[in-house]
């Protein structure tokens, strides 16, 4: 598979820091009817709007979404439900997301994941969200226009929360609960904004909706301004 450069961390493809999510990556078998070879199999890497004001944070590859294709979001039940409604909103230039070389482009948008590696379960550990973490302090360093933190799910979301109090942003998580489409304005003057999960669990038993999540996306868009000209 052809390397994708990241624009904000171009040595993440070669990280290998956390041990477990190595082995898993070495050993993780194909899904049925595909090879290895058809497998990014590495960290991935973020993807969008450089110059983005609405940074998308969710929680780590899929086994069999990002962590093939390569890019956040992309081949799995997740991305389905989302990147169509984020061309609704406005925010991509196609409603299709499937492998990283289809044209697709972020408009004002960049999203990327808390733990850059496919975890077993889905789950990483405390340890891999700490190691990961020096790469979205990078990430939210170099994205110098951004306005709104949009998080997906509770667990992306108090990564974030951890972030920010590593930067002496916030003291305390406990002064942060988690809830859908809650906004906490912080210090600096960004927007902390919550959303649950695109995951195909949250859109089968109904947690997130199409309309709930198209609210959200429309709230970062007001949180983050007028529309750039």
């Amino acid at each position: 598979m052809t390397d994708l450069c990241d624009p904000l961390l171009p040595q993440l493809i070669h990280c290998q820091c956390c041990p477990r999510l190595v082995d898993y990556l070495a050993t993780l078998p194909p899904k049925r009817g595909r090879t290895r070879e058809e497998y990014w199999n590495r960290p991935v890497p973020g993807f969008g709007d450089v110059n983005a004001r609405i940074w998308l944070v969710g929680l780590a590859p899929g086994a069999h979404g990002a962590n093939r294709t390569g890019r956040p979001f992309t081949g799995d039940g997740a991305g389905d439900f989302m990147y169509p409604l984020l061309h609704q909103a406005g925010f991509s230039n196609q409603p299709d997301s499937v492998r990283c070389d289809d044209a697709l482009t972020l408009n004002d948008l960049y999203i990327s994941n808390s733990v850059k590696c496919v975890p077993p379960g889905n789950k990483p550990l405390a340890s891999e969200f700490h190691q990961c973490r020096d790469y979205l302090v990078r990430e939210w360093h170099q994205l110098e226009q951004v306005k709104v933190i949009l998080t997906l799910g509770r667990d992306a979301f108090i990564s974030v929360l951890h972030l920010l109090k590593s930067q002496g942003l916030i003291t305390r998580l406990a002064d942060y609960p988690f809830g859908h489409d809650v906004c906490y304005t912080l210090d600096n003057g960004q927007q902390l904004l919550a959303c649950y999960h695109t995951s195909r669990y949250n859109v089968q038993t109904g947690r997130i909706t199409p309309a709930s999540f198209l609210q959200v996306l429309r709230h970062a868009r007001q949180l983050a301004g007028a529309d750039r000209g």
